[in-house]
C-alpha cells in the first residue's frame, strides 16, 4: 500500500502542474520547444494550466478558452507527444494515487493523441495521413 493520496484540491493541481513543467523545462527533447514558445511567460502559462486541470479534474470551472490553437504550429512529432506523456505519467505516479490521478493520466493521453492528429492534419493542408 502506498502513502500517496489522490488529487483533491487546487493545491494538489498546483503541485502537479509545477512539478510537471519543472521537468518539462529541463527535458532535452521537449524542453527547448516549450521554452522557445513560452519564453518569459511561464507564470501566465502555469496559471492557465492550474485553471485548465482544476476545471477538468475538480469540475471547478475556472478555465475558459480553446487549448488547441496555440499548439497547432509547434515543431513537434509523435516522439515529442510520447515524451510529454511519459513525463506527465511519471509526475502523477510519483505524487498521487487514486481515481482522479488515473483520470488525469487518461485525459492527458486523450489530449496528446488528439493534438498530435490535429497538428498532422493542419500540416498536411487539411488532409489526414490516412488519405492519399
Amino acid at each position: 500500500m502506498s502513502d500517496l493520496a489522490d488529487i483533491k484540491n487546487l493545491d494538489d493541481i498546483k503541485l502537479l502542474v509545477d512539478s510537471f513543467y519543472t521537468k518539462v523545462q529541463k527535458d532535452n527533447l521537449i524542453g527547448p520547444i516549450f521554452n522557445e514558445k513560452i519564453g518569459d511567460q511561464w507564470p501566465a502559462h502555469l496559471e492557465r494550466m492550474y485553471r485548465f486541470w482544476q476545471t477538468i479534474l475538480l469540475e471547478e470551472h475556472t478555465y475558459s478558452g480553446t487549448p488547441f490553437p496555440p499548439h497547432k504550429h509547434l515543431p513537434v512529432a509523435k516522439e515529442h507527444f510520447n515524451r510529454w506523456m511519459e513525463i506527465f505519467t511519471e509526475t502523477i505516479d510519483s505524487l498521487f494515487e487514486g481515481k482522479l490521478a488515473e483520470e488525469a493520466k487518461l485525459r492527458a493521453k486523450n489530449m496528446a493523441e488528439m493534438f498530435f492528429y490535429k497538428i498532422e492534419y493542419f500540416r498536411n493542408g487539411g488532409r489526414n495521413f490516412f488519405e492519399s
